[in-house]
C-alpha cells in the first residue's frame, strides 16, 4: 500500500516531467538511502536514558520524530541541553560514535535504492548525496551501501553557510554540479529536508519511510512514495523518459 499523497498519480507525473531534460538527482542520505532512523532512535534512547534525562523514562518513537528526525545536530544539541550546549554537542558526537557502530551491523538500504540507481547511471546524469549527518556518518553509510562511486559530491549541512531546512545544502550541490533547478530533483525522507529542497526551488520526492505522511505532506513535496519501488515514482520517471525523448527529436 503506498503512502498517501494528496494527488493523484498523473498530476504526480506532470509534476516531475516538466523538468525534462533532466540533469540531475538529488538524495538526503538518512532515510532516503537506508532506513537508518531505528538506528539514531535507539541511540538517542539509550544514551539519554543513561543520563536520566526525562526524569527517566525512555523517550518514545514520537518524541523522536518531533525533537530529533532530520535536524542538525547543533539544533539538536539546544533542544536537549538548552542551557549547556557544550554538553549537547559531546552527547551528540558521542551518540554518533554509537550510531556508526550499529550501522556497521544493521543497515540497511531502502526498497529499490539499487533499481533508481540504474536509471540514473543509465541517462548519464549527474547525482550528490546532501545531509545533515557529520560527514563521517555519510561517508560510511555511503560506503557500506556501496554508492561511492555513484555519487559525484557529499555536501554536508555543517560545511555550509545554514544547514537543512535552510536551502543552502541543495543549493550548494546545485552550484558544485553545475546544474539547473529546473531540470533537478530531490529524494528525502523528513519535513526538515523537504522544507529545504522547496526552498531551493526544485521538486521533491518524499519517502514515507519512518515519518508520518501528513506531516511530510505539511512540508509540500511534489508526492509521497513508500520507497523506490512504488509504481507511482515509476510513472512519474516514465513521464520524464517520455518528455525528454519527445524534446530530443525535435530540436
Amino acid at each position: 500500500m503506498t503512502a498517501p499523497t494528496g494527488e493523484n498519480s498523473t498530476e504526480s507525473s506532470l509534476s516531475l516531467a516538466t523538468l525534462a531534460p533532466l540533469q540531475a538527482v538529488l538524495f538526503d542520505v538518512d532515510g532516503t538511502l537506508c532506513d537508518s532512523d531505528p538506528l539514531h532512535y535507539y541511540a538517542f534512547r539509550e544514551m539519554l536514558l543513561e543520563i536520566g534525562y526525562n526524569g527517566g523514562v525512555p523517550v518514545d518513537e514520537e518524541w523522536f520524530i518531533k525533537t530529533i528526525a532530520g535536524k542538525h545536530n547543533d539544533d539538536i544539541a539546544s533542544a536537549l541541553f538548552p542551557d549547556d550546549q557544550e554538553r549537547g554537542l559531546k552527547f551528540c558526537d558521542d551518540k554518533e560514535a554509537m550510531f556508526r557502530r550499529l550501522v556497521k551491523e544493521q543497515l540497511k538500504p531502502i526498497d529499490g535504492v539499487y533499481k533508481v540507481k540504474k536509471w540514473i547511471e543509465d541517462r548519464g546524469l549527474k547525482r550528490a548525496a546532501v545531509t545533515n549527518a557529520p560527514r563521517l556518518n555519510g561517508e560510511l553509510i555511503i560506503e557500506i551501501l556501496g554508492l561511492k562511486d555513484f555519487f559525484d559530491l557529499l555536501i554536508i549541512g555543517s560545511e555550509c553557510e545554514r544547514a537543512k531546512p535552510n536551502p543552502d545544502p541543495y543549493l550548494k550541490a546545485l552550484e558544485l554540479l553545475k546544474v539547473s533547478k529546473e531540470h533537478t530533483f530531490i529524494f528525502e525522507d523528513s519535513a526538515s529536508g523537504i522544507k529545504a529542497g522547496v526552498a531551493a526551488g526544485m521538486p521533491v520526492v518524499g519517502l514515507a519511510t519512518r515519518n508520518p505522511p501528513h506531516v511530510l505532506m505539511e512540508a509540500k513535496p511534489a508526492f509521497l512514495i513508500k520507497d523506490y519501488e512504488d509504481p507511482k515514482l515509476w510513472a512519474a520517471l516514465d513521464d520524464i523518459d517520455k518528455k525528454s525523448g519527445a524534446t530530443t527529436t525535435t530540436v
